[in-house]
């Protein structure tokens, strides 16, 4: 099985070789460094010590960040033009000159950047300039009707007052008040300059020798100056911050137009994002290495197979001393799988349960098979498996420089497609019953003439007894498969032994028992079956169970000893109970599959209540387009999640830990172009 085998690879260089080492390193994407902390002294390196790189990694995870952030204020005012399908073109390819070239630009570019930056900034400062100046026009527009400061406070031989009371007043309910509220008060005038439903706007004018105590009285009305009073006449500052609001406007417009100016730079700074990136994990890799004043030592894993090669080329181009040795068997070595045209597809799908452990196997080829198969029997409907098909196949064919991830991806959908009109061309499901409702509602085809598009193998929804037992025919196989998976991983490491107590033997027990219950009289019948299954089958099959079952009594707890080995025995026994479980859950595959073809007939039924005249024609596409696409996207979620199910819980239940760490090597971890070798 595909897990790459891994090699230590030391280097040693002179230092005015190192940034070209690294950047070759980073291109290449080959070595992940993998430094221990205590190496160098326990080498006998004495004069190596690693240099703190942490304040120039920042700076550049700064410089990238800026960038980034001037992209998107960019955006924000010259909105790229994208396809709906740009997430599937991948990223820019450049070549080693070009990013030389990207290198040479990164200062001026980090200024644009920052002008980018701080134009977004400038903007943003004046529209909320621009909603201040708003909420003071807005409180002023109460006080139009004055014509003088509301700053006033009176003369020399007068005391103004201007204000607003929290209820609607009119000038003379004012004075009333005040009069009852200081009779002593003579000589007040009141002009009420604007009321709303819960405030009056109010000036008011008194003799000076009186003011205090007309301030008194107003106070005891609720009366409350106002919180910011303008310095002149209401309706002349109003003027003047609607003349300073469109300076605000005017600036952000120009600021708008510079930015829009550097539209046709955008993807320069995107480089440059990527270029200060790949710059911080330099960096970041530069801090881990041992180093003395002239030559320092890196260290880390490569695949075995480019190790050779690369060991050339660092030799050769750099005079490096590199060593490539066979890791120890204690360390933790990282995982990277290697598959065929039709493994490599799933390991997506291996990489989101867990990589291999220490000593496991690959499962991907295995997997892949009952991967596909599953997959297409929980679908079943050929038409839905020509569209997968043909929309992940044209995906493949047209994007050529789709990111290898999503490749895999895509991939794996096209063969599930395939399996899934493999299945349907069995089953004689073609959107359901599509053909046949279409020939009898519009074509006149009788209702009792043979079906248009007769299953090769049978039609589920008539005989789903028969499905229900090819699944658990299929489960037994996928979950014996499994127990082959044990068998192998124990044998490759010379666990004989092993390999028959925790898999031979539930070979015998689990095979025994499903030939002796196959053989029984009330079964068949249940299943509706016809074997003739001769009683020496029968009985050596129950003899198997019997040694299987004997066997994992005696040897479950061999590790104890006495009466605990014995218990541990019989509850290793009681394992037979999950056996049971695995082989039922196999059931999704006929809940599943008859789901996707009764929908899809239920639709096709809905089509034709109109009859076969115009309308009915009109109204079956619609309820026929909307009603299969959302079949198809609802049963293809489901299909998706089920199989993965199967592999995770089942298939993997009897052989697979995982458990192991992805190989990650030293690489130009960029989000907008990928380096290519020239």
């Amino acid at each position: 099985m595909a897990v790459v085998e891994m090699k230590r690879i030391h280097v040693y260089a002179l230092k005015n070789n190192r940034k070209r080492i690294l950047e070759m390193l980073q291109r290449k994407a080959v070595v992940e460094v993998n430094t221990p902390e205590d190496a160098g002294q326990e080498d006998g390196m004495g004069p190596f010590s690693k240099t703190d790189t942490a304040s120039a990694r920042q700076t550049f995870e700064k410089n990238a960040q800026l960038i980034t952030s001037a992209v998107e204020v960019l955006d924000s005012y010259a909105p790229p033009q994208k396809s709906m399908l740009a997430m599937l073109e991948g990223r820019t390819g450049i070549n080693a000159h070009q990013y030389e070239e990207t290198a040479a630009a990164a200062p001026e570019l980090t200024k644009t950047a920052q002008r980018l930056s701080a134009l977004g900034k400038r903007i943003a400062d004046q529209q909320a300039e621009i909603a201040r100046l708003e909420a003071q026009i807005d409180a002023l527009k109460p006080w139009m009707g004055l014509d003088i400061s509301m700053r006033t406070i009176g003369t020399q031989s007068s005391s103004v007052f201007i204000g607003t009371f929290p209820e609607e007043l009119t000038a003379g309910e004012i004075k009333t008040r005040l009069a009852q509220a200081a009779p002593e008060v003579e000589a007040v005038e009141v002009e009420v300059v604007s009321t709303q439903p819960q405030q009056t706007c109010a000036f008011v004018v008194c003799l000076a020798r009186v003011g205090i105590k007309l301030e008194a009285a107003l106070r005891g009305m609720g009366f409350t100056y106002p919180a910011a009073p303008s310095k002149t006449a209401p309706p002349e500052r109003v003027q003047e911050l609607k003349n300073r609001i469109q300076t605000a406007r005017e600036d952000i417009a120009a600021s708008e137009k510079e930015i829009v100016s550097y539209a046709g730079k955008r993807q320069a700074l995107l480089f440059t994002a990527d270029y200060y990136t790949m710059r911080a994990d330099k960096y970041g890799v530069l801090g881990e290495l041992w180093q003395s004043p002239h030559v320092f030592w890196l260290t880390g894993y490569v695949e075995a197979r480019r190790a050779p090669a690369l060991q050339k080329e660092l030799e050769e181009k750099y005079n490096a001393f590199v060593e490539v040795e066979t890791p120890d068997e204690k360390e933790d070595l990282p995982v990277r799988l290697q598959n065929g045209f039709f493994g490599a597809p799933v390991e997506g799908v291996i990489e989101g349960y867990s990589l291999p452990g220490k000593f496991e196997v690959d499962p991907a080829k295995v997997m892949c098979v009952f991967y596909y198969v599953l997959f297409g029997m929980m679908l079943s409907d050929a038409a839905y498996g020509f569209l997968i098909a043909l929309g992940t196949g044209i995906v493949l064919l047209k994007f050529k420089n789709i990111e290898e991830g999503l490749r895999k991806t895509m991939r794996m959908f096209f063969f599930c497609g395939l399996s899934t009109m493999f299945w349907g061309v069995l089953f004689g499901s073609y959107f359901g019953d599509a053909v046949d409702v279409i020939a009898r509602t519009f074509f006149g085809y009788g209702a009792d003439m043979p079906s248009l598009t007769p299953p090769l193998w049978f039609a589920p929804l008539e005989e789903p007894m028969r499905l229900m037992l090819f699944s658990f025919l299929l489960g037994i196989i996928h979950l014996f498969a499994g127990l082959a998976m044990q068998i192998y991983q124990l044998c490759r490491r010379g666990k004989y032994l092993d390999a028959l107590y925790d898999s031979g033997f539930w070979y015998m027990l689990v095979g025994g028992l499903i030939i002796a219950l196959i053989s029984t009289s009330m079964f068949q019948d249940m299943m509706s079956l016809h074997l003739s299954i001769p009683s020496i089958v029968t009985n050596i099959a129950l003899a198997l169970a019997g040694v299987g079952a004997v066997g994992i009594i005696a040897t479950s707890g061999r590790e104890s000893r006495g009466v605990k080995r014995f218990l541990k025995g019989l509850y290793g026994l009681y394992g037979v109970s999950s056996w049971l479980s695995d082989i039922l859950s196999y059931s999704r595959l006929l809940a599943l599959g008859l789901a996707t073809g009764v929908i899809a007939q239920v639709f096709n039924m809905l089509g034709t209540m109109a009859g076969g005249g115009p309308v009915g024609v009109v109204l079956f596409i619609l309820v026929f387009v909307i009603g299969h696409v959302l079949n198809l996207l609802i049963n293809l979620l489901g299909a998706y999640v089920h199989t993965n199910r199967l592999q995770y819980v089942e298939f993997f239940g009897k052989f697979y830990e995982g458990g192991g760490r992805k190989f990650e090597p030293f690489a130009a971890k960029t989000k907008h172009f990928k380096i290519t070798e020239e």
